[in-house]
């Protein structure tokens, strides 16, 4: 289906329109039929699914626009409050709907005055509880959305929240997304919903099938040549690298700077206005990679992502999914790279099993690959070049010593050096190799597996000996029985 199908305000879906959004995700698919019908809902998926428009459209669509506070959004950190406010508000710019960020940190009084020029508010528990506690502000909104409730769980926010909900009377309608359902979610959601529907984003479909998944074996001390030769073939326009500690994305982030790449780190120790100014730079193409950890990255949401790459794998499957959905959003094409070691094949493959998509092995290419596919781009450089009078010169200057044709060849040469290729010229494993790498792997699982049938047989074993033992032991009672 598309857009069009849920018939919204013609405003909102020029909105949709501009934003290049044709096709809904299956969280969007779902819920938004559910939440135009009035209802409340309990959506279980991952960022990147797309649950800022899957509430946020029909929630836009409902609201009557008189002025005051229609809708609370409350998320578990800064960043997400900045990036769903930014968000709202641009689905909403053509209903004329203002929005307001409220979080810790930041002037109570600037945050108050845009609360009252505000139809939606989006905000972190903490805070927001502190305005509603001292009287700073008096709303009755018609919309409630909890994002990211499990990460509030894990925040130490649940009591916040449960107070928060003690400042709105009924009737209102309640929206809930979480990732994973603990129990303590579900307890809350059945004091806060009133006969939810419930929206689940099964494995099958957890990641997207329009972001292709690759891997590249290589050996620890190849991951920065790796990477820099991926970045080179694949020549992303934007790109997101994500790293496991801070102190890898400042290296890294370092690293790349250093190699004339427009790459800047993301990560919890920098300061709040840092990490704003950095995000705005990707946001607006001034920088075309972002290196980050996962929690820094948690909620970020940057259009026209092309590439994702894994520096390291992560720990998780959670992570992973979290990771790759920066890219393949709005109905686009994605590219989602692992780099590997053979110490982390275990991991990757178990990842693989429990997100249940097909990640396919490729090789590393080597630096004529990379000239080959610069190729395409010099010679569009060569096409749209206009020839000066300067360069005229010089080359009539270079005829009197040269054929044209070594002029041509000596200058392209000069050209592809301009364009040189660092590290080896092979890197990481063969195809050969990752074969026998995934050998090794199924023929350690299969041992395993037997392993456990053997132990179970001998277990069996036992058990059917102690229950032959425990028949024999009946029937000499029973015979004893007998005789007295």
């Amino acid at each position: 289906m598309t857009f069009k199908e849920f018939n919204f305000k013609p405003q909102l879906q020029r909105a949709i329109d501009d934003a290049g959004f044709k096709e809904p995700s299956p969280v969007q698919e779902e819920a938004i039929p559910i939440i135009l019908e009035g209802k409340d809902i309990v959506g279980q998926a991952h960022t990147g699914t797309g649950k800022t428009a899957a509430f946020g459209l029909p929630i836009l669509n409902m609201m009557e626009l008189d002025g005051s506070v229609e809708t609370v959004v409350i998320v578990p950190t800064r960043e997400l409050a900045t990036q769903v406010s930014d968000e709202l508000y641009r689905f909403g710019k053509y209903l004329g709907v203002n929005t307001a960020t409220v979080y810790g940190g930041s002037s109570y009084s600037r945050q108050i005055k845009h609360i009252n020029n505000a139809g939606i508010i989006v905000a972190t528990p903490g805070r927001f509880l502190d305005l509603l506690s001292s009287g700073q502000i008096n709303i009755s909104p018609k919309f409630l959305v909890l994002d990211e409730a499990d990460e509030m769980l894990d925040m130490g926010f649940l009591d916040d929240i449960k107070e928060i909900f003690t400042y709105f009377d009924a009737p209102r309608q309640t929206l809930m997304f979480s990732a994973t359902m603990p129990p303590a979610i579900r307890e809350l959601s059945k004091t806060i919903l009133y006969r939810p529907e419930f929206v689940t984003i099964t494995k099958s479909n957890v990641t997207n099938d329009k972001i292709k998944q690759n891997y590249y074996v290589v050996r620890e001390n190849e991951r920065d040549d790796a990477l820099i030769r991926l970045l080179d073939f694949k020549d992303p326009e934007k790109a997101i690298v994500f790293c496991r500690t801070k102190r890898e994305v400042d290296r890294l982030s370092n690293f790349l700077a250093s190699k004339g790449y427009m790459a800047k780190g993301l990560h919890g120790d920098m300061e709040q206005r840092q990490r704003e100014e950095v995000i705005k730079a990707f946001k607006r193409d001034a920088l075309e990679i972002l290196i980050a950890t996962d929690v820094a990255a948690r909620g970020l949401d940057v259009s026209n992502v092309t590439h994702v790459f894994n520096y390291h794998i992560p720990f998780d499957s959670e992570s992973y999914v979290h990771r790759i959905g920066r890219t393949g959003r709005a109905g686009k094409e994605g590219v989602a790279i692992s780099i590997v070691t053979p110490h982390e094949f275990n991991s990757l493959k178990k990842i693989q099993k429990n997100v249940g998509s097909q990640l396919e092995s490729k090789v590393i290419p080597t630096i004529a690959d990379v000239q080959m596919r610069q190729k395409d781009a010099l010679k569009e450089k060569v096409a749209s070049q206009e020839i000066s009078d300067v360069a005229r010169a010089f080359v009539e200057e270079l005829q009197k010593e040269f054929v044209d044709e070594d002029i041509a060849l000596k200058l392209a040469s000069l050209m592809y050096k301009a364009n040189d290729i660092d590290g080896s010229d092979k890197i990481g494993m063969t195809t050969g190799e990752v074969e026998k790498l995934f050998h090794r792997f199924e023929n350690e699982e299969a041992q395993k597996r037997g392993s456990k049938r053997r132990n179970r047989g001998h277990n069996n074993r036992g058990r059917n000996k102690r229950r032959r033992d425990g028949d024999d032991r009946g029937n000499r009672n029973r015979n004893n029985n007998r005789r007295r």
